[in-house]
């Protein structure tokens, strides 16, 4: 006897996120946001590649979803992640996909900045990212222990000294210090909340400035001498590649 097909089940509906993410429109709106900014339909429909109208359908898909939240902003309606779950699932794929086939010399540039150094979501990741999450291991800042990192108390004093209140982010909601495999590294840079203050200071302080065209970031000369001071990390991005 046949069994009967197995149609019914109580698992979370993985196939309709699935669908969202994977049309090829909808994929390229949620990697542009994919930073944390909160961007208008015109600049989406642009980095999706998209005429206004089907923009505007997918945009819909995608807040309908609830994988995009819309807030008004002056005349505009701006569009960003609806939550860090949401950039957690597509930082996973991402460590899966299949790199694209470079057919342009911008998309060759844009891939270098991206792997030199970018935003995702709200912390900092690239080879850049690396090279921090590894500094603050070796001066004994952080340790590894079961897919996560520790903040030792040489840590809390190196943090300190930045101005990120460590004890106050242990006791926030959101995950403190995650280790999030990086795309096109393969290692762990740091997410979480400690994250995010480190990648919050790097910018308040000018040690790095935000591309105006993709998710890559640049490391300035003021930042180089002082993660090199700081942390004995001496990594850049070359100058021919910055927008």
């Amino acid at each position: 006897m046949l069994r009967r097909r197995f149609s019914r089940t109580a698992d979370p509906n993985v196939a309709a996120v699935a669908a969202l993410i994977g049309d090829p429109v909808r994929a390229r709106m949620l990697l542009a946001v994919l930073d944390g900014a909160a961007l208008p339909a015109t600049e989406l429909a642009y980095r999706g590649g998209a005429s206004p109208q089907a923009a505007s359908m997918h945009l819909r898909k995608l807040v309908e979803g609830r994988l995009l939240s819309v807030a008004p902003s002056g005349r505009q309606r701006r569009y960003r992640l609806a939550s860090r779950e949401v950039a957690h699932a597509i930082e996973a794929l991402l460590s899966v996909a299949p790199p694209v086939r470079i057919m342009a010399l911008v998309q060759g540039l844009s891939m270098v900045r991206l792997r030199a150094a970018r935003t995702c979501y709200d912390h900092l990741a690239g080879r850049l990212g690396v090279a921090v999450a590894d500094a603050l291991i070796d001066r004994g800042a952080l340790r590894m222990r079961r897919g996560e990192f520790l903040v030792t108390a040489q840590g809390e004093r190196l943090f300190g000294g930045l101005g990120i209140d460590v004890r106050a982010l242990r006791v926030g909601r959101r995950a403190f210090a995650r280790a999030c495999t990086d795309w096109t590294e393969r290692r762990p840079h740091l997410a979480g909340s400690l994250g995010k203050a480190l990648l919050d200071r790097f910018i308040a302080d000018t040690w790095i400035v935000r591309s105006s065209v993709d998710r890559s970031v640049r490391l300035t000369p003021r930042g180089e001498r002082a993660l090199g001071r700081l942390l004995g990390v001496h990594t850049w991005m070359p100058s021919s590649t910055s927008p």
